[in-house]
């Protein structure tokens, strides 16, 4: 389990290609290095991984198909950022919302509007994942918690303060790239269930 507060940036040192198989080696920021086990589950842009072996603050992921088709850990060239969360831990504070680390879809940004202080990021709608996108609701925008600004047929977006500008990836974020996106699982089983509802009272 994850809280969405991206605890700083992974760096990806070495990649290692096989079939339907990508090993990345991430170079964590020190503060994500304390008692590290192999097996353990991290968060890169989101996703959650598994430790597959440690050396120093260098850790290694194994990447199956299923994951580098639905998100963006495909793409990574040695020497990309990534948005680090480790996870939960019994009794930490949940700051942002509880997130899996299942990765539903990816979404591509398409516009970026700078102004003092903040920044608003619009994002093109996934099929998918549009029932569960609304005003005011949770998403997961490459392993960051975040509330849903305006919705249209087409795009969303989010407001981004300096501190998330400068913790995360989105600082640097540019038009046209891809973006892991997790739904809010409180606003899929509502919709799912309402959905349900709607199905029953039709046949009755």
């Amino acid at each position: 389990m994850f809280t969405g507060i991206v605890q700083g940036l992974g760096t990806i040192t070495h990649i290692d290609e096989r079939k339907q198989l990508r090993t990345l080696t991430v170079e964590l920021p020190e503060n994500c290095t304390d008692k590290l086990q192999q097996g353990a589950s991290i968060a890169n842009n989101g996703c959650c991984l598994t430790i597959t072996t440690i050396n120093h603050h260098q850790v290694t992921f194994d990447v199956m198909a299923e994951s580098l088709t639905r998100t963006n850990l495909g793409t990574l060239q040695v020497g990309d950022q990534i948005n680090i969360e480790r996870a939960a831990r019994f009794g930490d504070e949940i700051g942002g919302h509880v997130m899996s680390g299942h990765v539903l879809t990816t979404t591509e940004i398409t516009r970026i509007i700078d102004q003092p202080n903040n920044r608003t990021v619009w994002f093109r709608l996934p099929t998918q994942a549009a029932p569960y996108i609304m005003t005011k609701g949770f998403i997961g925008l490459n392993g960051c918690s975040l509330t849903i600004g305006d919705v249209t047929d087409q795009e969303f977006n989010v407001h981004l303060i300096p501190e998330t500008l400068n913790r995360t990836l989105f600082g640097q974020c540019q038009v046209g790239d891809i973006i892991n996106l997790e739904i809010d699982a409180q606003t899929q089983a509502i919709v799912h269930t309402v959905q349900q509802f709607l199905a029953r009272q039709h046949a009755v």
